[in-house]
Parts: C-alpha cells; sequence; structure tokens
C-alpha cells in the first residue's frame, strides 16, 4: 500500500497524450522569421510568446521560434504588445 494513501489507480493529471514538435513532424515545415503568419500561432493574444508545454515544440525548435519571433519584432514584422482596444 502506498505511503500517501491514494490508490494507483487514482493519479493526477489523467493520461493525456504528448503533443508532437510541429517541425519535427512535417521535415518540409521550417522556423522563418520572414513568415509572421507561420509564427503567430505561437505568440498569445497579448505578445508574449507561447512555452514549450503548452506549444508542444522539442526544444530545439523552441529556440528557433523564439529567436525567429524576436527578429520578426525587431524588423516590425509583429508586434511586441497587444494592439490597443
Amino acid at each position: 500500500m502506498p505511503m500517501s494513501g491514494r490508490s494507483d489507480s487514482r493519479r493526477r493529471g489523467g493520461g493525456r497524450r504528448r503533443r508532437v514538435c510541429r517541425f519535427c513532424a512535417d521535415k518540409t515545415q521550417t522556423v522563418d522569421y520572414k513568415d509572421p503568419q507561420g509564427i503567430r500561432y505561437f505568440i498569445t493574444d497579448r505578445g508574449k510568446i507561447v512555452p514549450r508545454r503548452i506549444s508542444g515544440n522539442c526544444a530545439k525548435h523552441q529556440r528557433q521560434v523564439s529567436l525567429a519571433i524576436k527578429r520578426a519584432r525587431n524588423i516590425a514584422l509583429m508586434p511586441f504588445t497587444a494592439p490597443n482596444r
């Protein structure tokens, strides 16, 4: 019997499947800062970069995505913050 008093059948988290990195799954797709529509998926509506655990990217591609977003922001292809409402 477990020390915590919980049964093994009642674990937290509920067996979700891990998201697959879209760049590893589709080798033809690349991270490009000149394509703001392609990397817009990886920023929130407030303008923040979506973390790895949410987007499902692997570490290598998450670094490439964040660098691409920062480059696109610097040359004014993407906004730094959300537009004023």
